[in-house]
Protein backbone atom coordinates (compact mmCIF):
# COMPACT_ATOMS: atom_id res chain seq x y z
CA UNK A 1 0.00 0.00 0.00
CA UNK A 2 0.99 3.68 -0.24
CA UNK A 3 1.65 5.55 2.98
CA UNK A 4 3.48 8.43 4.61
CA UNK A 5 6.57 6.82 6.11
CA UNK A 6 8.75 8.29 8.87
CA UNK A 7 12.30 7.09 8.25
CA UNK A 8 14.12 9.65 10.42
CA UNK A 9 12.89 11.85 13.25
CA UNK A 10 14.59 14.96 11.85
CA UNK A 11 12.82 15.08 8.49
CA UNK A 12 9.24 14.91 7.16
CA UNK A 13 7.62 11.59 6.24
CA UNK A 14 7.93 10.42 2.63
CA UNK A 15 5.16 9.06 0.43
CA UNK A 16 6.18 5.53 -0.49
CA UNK A 17 5.19 1.87 -0.38
CA UNK A 18 4.83 0.16 2.97
CA UNK A 19 3.83 -3.37 3.88
CA UNK A 20 0.06 -3.81 4.25
CA UNK A 21 -1.13 -4.26 7.83
CA UNK A 22 -2.42 -7.75 8.55
CA UNK A 23 -5.13 -7.85 11.22
CA UNK A 24 -4.52 -10.20 14.13
CA UNK A 25 -7.29 -11.80 16.17
CA UNK A 26 -9.53 -9.07 17.54
CA UNK A 27 -8.42 -6.50 14.96
CA UNK A 28 -10.13 -5.18 11.82
CA UNK A 29 -8.86 -3.64 8.61
CA UNK A 30 -9.85 -0.05 7.78
CA UNK A 31 -9.84 1.58 4.36
CA UNK A 32 -8.67 5.06 5.31
CA UNK A 33 -10.50 8.06 3.84
CA UNK A 34 -9.02 10.95 5.84
CA UNK A 35 -6.53 11.62 8.65
CA UNK A 36 -5.78 14.93 10.38
CA UNK A 37 -2.33 16.42 10.90
CA UNK A 38 -2.68 17.17 14.62
CA UNK A 39 0.17 18.51 16.80
CA UNK A 40 0.45 15.11 18.50
CA UNK A 41 0.97 13.46 15.09
CA UNK A 42 3.91 15.74 14.31
CA UNK A 43 5.33 15.39 17.82
CA UNK A 44 5.23 11.59 17.66
CA UNK A 45 6.74 11.61 14.18
CA UNK A 46 9.64 13.70 15.49
CA UNK A 47 10.18 11.36 18.44
CA UNK A 48 9.50 14.23 20.85
CA UNK A 49 6.14 13.14 22.30
CA UNK A 50 6.12 11.10 25.50
CA UNK A 51 4.11 8.38 23.73
CA UNK A 52 6.66 7.94 20.93
CA UNK A 53 8.24 4.48 20.93
CA UNK A 54 11.32 5.57 19.00
CA UNK A 55 10.90 2.74 16.48
CA UNK A 56 11.52 3.35 12.77
CA UNK A 57 10.29 3.18 10.09
CA UNK A 58 6.71 3.98 11.06
CA UNK A 59 3.51 5.44 9.63
CA UNK A 60 2.32 8.56 11.50
CA UNK A 61 -1.27 9.29 12.53
CA UNK A 62 -3.31 8.59 15.66
CA UNK A 63 -6.85 8.63 14.30
CA UNK A 64 -8.88 8.96 11.13
CA UNK A 65 -12.04 8.30 9.18
CA UNK A 66 -12.47 5.15 7.13
CA UNK A 67 -14.61 2.28 5.96
CA UNK A 68 -14.99 -1.05 7.73
CA UNK A 69 -15.03 -4.30 5.72
CA UNK A 70 -18.84 -4.12 5.71
CA UNK A 71 -18.72 -0.66 4.12
CA UNK A 72 -19.85 1.33 7.15
CA UNK A 73 -18.15 4.68 7.73
CA UNK A 74 -16.45 5.21 11.10
CA UNK A 75 -14.15 7.41 13.08
CA UNK A 76 -11.36 5.26 14.49
CA UNK A 77 -8.21 5.31 16.58
CA UNK A 78 -5.21 3.00 16.34
CA UNK A 79 -3.01 1.23 18.88
CA UNK A 80 -0.75 -1.03 16.78
CA UNK A 81 2.85 0.31 16.86
CA UNK A 82 4.32 1.43 13.51
CA UNK A 83 0.95 1.46 11.72
CA UNK A 84 -0.67 4.90 11.89
CA UNK A 85 -3.48 6.43 9.85
CA UNK A 86 -1.51 8.25 7.14
CA UNK A 87 -1.91 5.34 4.75
CA UNK A 88 -4.38 3.70 2.42
CA UNK A 89 -5.17 1.07 5.05
CA UNK A 90 -4.92 0.81 8.81
CA UNK A 91 -5.87 -1.65 11.53
CA UNK A 92 -7.68 -1.13 14.78
CA UNK A 93 -9.89 -2.89 17.30
CA UNK A 94 -13.69 -2.77 17.03
CA UNK A 95 -14.13 -0.87 20.31
CA UNK A 96 -11.91 1.91 18.91
CA UNK A 97 -14.41 2.67 16.14
CA UNK A 98 -17.45 4.94 16.28
CA UNK A 99 -20.11 5.27 13.57
CA UNK A 100 -20.30 8.65 11.86
CA UNK A 101 -23.59 10.30 10.89
CA UNK A 102 -23.96 11.47 7.30
CA UNK A 103 -24.13 15.07 8.51
CA UNK A 104 -20.39 15.00 9.36
CA UNK A 105 -18.20 14.67 6.27
CA UNK A 106 -14.87 12.80 6.21
CA UNK A 107 -12.60 15.85 6.24
CA UNK A 108 -14.43 17.63 9.05
CA UNK A 109 -14.53 14.49 11.19
CA UNK A 110 -10.83 13.78 10.68
CA UNK A 111 -9.95 17.39 11.50
CA UNK A 112 -12.02 17.96 14.62
CA UNK A 113 -12.15 14.75 16.65
CA UNK A 114 -8.64 14.89 18.12
CA UNK A 115 -8.61 18.62 19.02
CA UNK A 116 -12.22 18.42 20.20
CA UNK A 117 -11.41 15.41 22.34
CA UNK A 118 -8.59 17.31 24.04
CA UNK A 119 -10.93 19.72 25.80
CA UNK A 120 -13.87 17.34 26.12
CA UNK A 121 -11.71 14.80 28.01
CA UNK A 122 -10.04 17.55 30.05
CA UNK A 123 -13.39 18.93 31.19
CA UNK A 124 -14.48 15.42 32.13
CA UNK A 125 -11.29 14.93 34.16
CA UNK A 126 -11.99 18.22 35.93
CA UNK A 127 -15.54 17.00 36.68
CA UNK A 128 -16.86 20.18 35.13
CA UNK A 129 -20.56 20.88 35.66
CA UNK A 130 -22.84 23.37 33.95
CA UNK A 131 -22.76 26.80 35.58
CA UNK A 132 -19.01 26.77 36.26
CA UNK A 133 -16.57 29.12 34.52
CA UNK A 134 -13.62 28.12 32.34
CA UNK A 135 -10.39 29.86 31.39
CA UNK A 136 -8.66 28.52 28.27
CA UNK A 137 -4.93 29.20 28.13
CA UNK A 138 -4.02 28.93 24.46
CA UNK A 139 -7.43 29.59 22.95
CA UNK A 140 -6.23 30.82 19.56
CA UNK A 141 -5.53 27.54 17.75
CA UNK A 142 -7.92 24.95 16.34
CA UNK A 143 -8.12 23.07 19.66
CA UNK A 144 -8.56 26.29 21.63
CA UNK A 145 -11.36 27.52 19.39
CA UNK A 146 -13.12 24.17 19.75
CA UNK A 147 -12.59 24.33 23.52
CA UNK A 148 -14.45 27.65 23.62
CA UNK A 149 -17.37 26.14 21.71
CA UNK A 150 -17.43 22.93 23.77
CA UNK A 151 -17.31 24.72 27.13
CA UNK A 152 -20.13 26.99 26.00
CA UNK A 153 -22.26 24.05 24.82
CA UNK A 154 -21.70 22.21 28.08
CA UNK A 155 -23.18 25.15 29.96
CA UNK A 156 -20.20 27.20 31.15
CA UNK A 157 -21.33 30.36 32.96
CA UNK A 158 -18.36 32.27 31.54
CA UNK A 159 -15.56 31.37 29.13
CA UNK A 160 -12.33 33.38 29.19
CA UNK A 161 -9.93 33.00 26.24
CA UNK A 162 -6.21 33.76 26.59
CA UNK A 163 -3.76 33.72 23.70
CA UNK A 164 -1.13 35.56 21.67
CA UNK A 165 -2.72 36.07 18.25
CA UNK A 166 -5.02 39.15 18.40
CA UNK A 167 -7.06 38.15 15.35
CA UNK A 168 -7.54 34.61 16.63
CA UNK A 169 -8.54 35.97 20.04
CA UNK A 170 -11.28 38.01 18.38
CA UNK A 171 -12.41 34.84 16.61
CA UNK A 172 -12.56 33.10 19.99
CA UNK A 173 -14.83 35.89 21.20
CA UNK A 174 -17.06 35.44 18.14
CA UNK A 175 -17.24 31.70 18.95
CA UNK A 176 -18.53 32.33 22.46
CA UNK A 177 -15.76 33.60 24.74
CA UNK A 178 -17.05 36.23 27.17
CA UNK A 179 -13.67 37.91 27.56
CA UNK A 180 -10.18 37.70 26.11
CA UNK A 181 -6.72 38.04 27.66
CA UNK A 182 -3.83 38.93 25.34
CA UNK A 183 -0.64 37.19 26.41
CA UNK A 184 1.61 39.76 24.73
CA UNK A 185 1.80 41.93 27.86
CA UNK A 186 4.64 42.46 30.32
CA UNK A 187 4.54 39.84 33.06
CA UNK A 188 3.31 42.08 35.89
CA UNK A 189 0.44 43.39 33.75
CA UNK A 190 -0.42 39.88 32.60
CA UNK A 191 -0.46 38.51 36.15
CA UNK A 192 -2.73 41.37 37.21
CA UNK A 193 -5.03 40.72 34.23
CA UNK A 194 -5.24 37.01 35.10
CA UNK A 195 -5.90 37.80 38.77
CA UNK A 196 -8.75 40.17 37.88
CA UNK A 197 -10.45 37.61 35.64
CA UNK A 198 -9.93 34.79 38.14
CA UNK A 199 -11.72 36.89 40.75
CA UNK A 200 -14.45 38.54 38.67
CA UNK A 201 -15.38 35.42 36.68
CA UNK A 202 -14.80 33.04 39.62
CA UNK A 203 -12.88 30.62 37.38
CA UNK A 204 -13.46 26.98 38.32
CA UNK A 205 -11.53 25.18 35.56
CA UNK A 206 -8.40 26.09 33.59
CA UNK A 207 -7.63 24.28 30.33
CA UNK A 208 -3.94 24.82 29.56
CA UNK A 209 -2.65 24.13 26.04
CA UNK A 210 0.56 26.16 26.54
CA UNK A 211 2.45 25.51 29.81
CA UNK A 212 5.79 27.37 29.97
CA UNK A 213 5.88 31.10 30.86
CA UNK A 214 2.13 31.74 30.29
CA UNK A 215 1.31 29.03 32.83
CA UNK A 216 3.78 30.54 35.31
CA UNK A 217 2.01 33.90 35.00
CA UNK A 218 -1.42 32.36 35.49
CA UNK A 219 -0.31 30.29 38.48
CA UNK A 220 1.30 33.38 40.01
CA UNK A 221 -2.11 35.05 39.71
CA UNK A 222 -3.72 32.13 41.55
CA UNK A 223 -1.46 32.65 44.58
CA UNK A 224 -3.00 34.75 47.35
CA UNK A 225 -1.43 36.84 50.10
CA UNK A 226 -2.63 37.46 53.64
CA UNK A 227 -4.43 35.24 56.12
CA UNK A 228 -8.06 36.25 55.67
CA UNK A 229 -8.86 35.18 52.11
CA UNK A 230 -11.37 32.43 51.36
CA UNK A 231 -10.21 29.52 49.24
CA UNK A 232 -11.79 28.96 45.86
CA UNK A 233 -11.20 25.57 44.28
CA UNK A 234 -9.64 25.75 40.82
CA UNK A 235 -9.04 22.59 38.77
CA UNK A 236 -6.09 23.28 36.49
CA UNK A 237 -5.89 20.76 33.62
CA UNK A 238 -2.61 20.58 31.70
CA UNK A 239 -3.19 19.50 28.06
CA UNK A 240 -0.29 20.75 25.91
CA UNK A 241 3.16 22.30 26.09
CA UNK A 242 3.38 24.60 23.08
CA UNK A 243 5.00 27.41 25.09
CA UNK A 244 7.47 25.19 26.94
CA UNK A 245 7.87 21.73 28.50
CA UNK A 246 8.58 22.90 32.06
CA UNK A 247 7.64 25.61 34.55
CA UNK A 248 8.91 26.99 37.84
CA UNK A 249 6.21 26.59 40.48
CA UNK A 250 6.43 28.32 43.85
CA UNK A 251 5.31 26.23 46.80
CA UNK A 252 3.34 29.25 47.98
CA UNK A 253 0.99 28.87 45.01
CA UNK A 254 -0.16 25.49 46.29
CA UNK A 255 -0.22 26.43 49.97
CA UNK A 256 -2.12 29.69 49.51
CA UNK A 257 -4.85 28.40 47.19
CA UNK A 258 -7.25 25.54 46.70
CA UNK A 259 -5.55 24.56 43.44
CA UNK A 260 -5.81 21.08 41.95
CA UNK A 261 -3.32 20.21 39.18
CA UNK A 262 -4.37 17.54 36.68
CA UNK A 263 -3.05 16.22 33.40
CA UNK A 264 -5.14 15.18 30.42
CA UNK A 265 -3.77 13.00 27.65
CA UNK A 266 -2.94 9.44 26.70
CA UNK A 267 -2.04 7.79 30.00
CA UNK A 268 -3.75 10.16 32.41
CA UNK A 269 -7.03 9.38 30.65
CA UNK A 270 -7.74 5.81 29.53
CA UNK A 271 -8.57 5.03 25.92
CA UNK A 272 -12.03 4.01 27.13
CA UNK A 273 -12.55 7.46 28.66
CA UNK A 274 -11.23 9.11 25.51
CA UNK A 275 -13.53 7.13 23.20
CA UNK A 276 -16.50 7.88 25.46
CA UNK A 277 -15.79 11.62 25.19
CA UNK A 278 -15.32 11.38 21.42
CA UNK A 279 -18.66 9.60 21.12
CA UNK A 280 -20.36 12.39 23.05
CA UNK A 281 -18.59 14.95 20.88
CA UNK A 282 -19.86 13.23 17.71
CA UNK A 283 -23.41 13.36 19.04
CA UNK A 284 -23.09 17.09 19.74
CA UNK A 285 -21.59 17.76 16.30
CA UNK A 286 -24.43 15.83 14.67
CA UNK A 287 -27.00 18.03 16.42
CA UNK A 288 -25.29 21.27 15.46
CA UNK A 289 -21.93 21.65 13.63
CA UNK A 290 -18.87 23.01 15.36
CA UNK A 291 -16.91 25.66 13.51
CA UNK A 292 -13.48 24.43 12.41
CA UNK A 293 -11.47 25.52 9.35
CA UNK A 294 -10.05 22.62 7.34
CA UNK A 295 -7.88 22.08 4.29
CA UNK A 296 -8.01 18.74 2.48
CA UNK A 297 -4.81 17.68 0.69
CA UNK A 298 -3.46 14.57 -1.00
CA UNK A 299 -1.37 12.13 1.00
CA UNK A 300 1.15 11.98 -1.83
CA UNK A 301 2.07 15.60 -0.99
CA UNK A 302 2.84 14.84 2.66
CA UNK A 303 6.57 15.58 2.48
CA UNK A 304 6.06 19.03 0.93
CA UNK A 305 3.14 20.02 3.19
CA UNK A 306 4.25 18.53 6.52
CA UNK A 307 5.87 21.74 7.79
CA UNK A 308 3.98 24.27 5.66
CA UNK A 309 2.02 27.09 7.37
CA UNK A 310 -1.73 26.63 7.05
CA UNK A 311 -3.12 29.79 8.72
CA UNK A 312 -5.26 28.22 11.42
CA UNK A 313 -6.85 25.51 9.26
CA UNK A 314 -6.36 21.87 10.20
CA UNK A 315 -4.68 19.95 7.37
CA UNK A 316 -6.40 16.67 6.50
CA UNK A 317 -4.61 14.13 4.31
CA UNK A 318 -6.55 11.82 2.04
CA UNK A 319 -5.05 8.74 0.32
Amino acid sequence: MNAAVVEAFDRPPRYKSFADPIPADGEILIEVRAAGLHPIVKARASGAHYSSTGDLPQIPGVDGVGRLPDGSRVYFGVTRPLYGTFAERAITQPWLTLPLPDSIDDVTAAAMMNPGMSSRVALARAKFIAGESVLILGATGVAGHLAVQIARRLGAARVIAAGRNPEALQQAAALGADAIIPLEQDRDTLVADFRRHLSESKIDVVLDYLWGPPAESLLAAVAQKGLSHASHRIRYVQIGGIAGPTISLSAAVLRSSDLELLGSGFGSASLQEIMKSVGEFIQEAAKSPFQIPTKAVSLRDVEALWNSPHKGARLVFQP
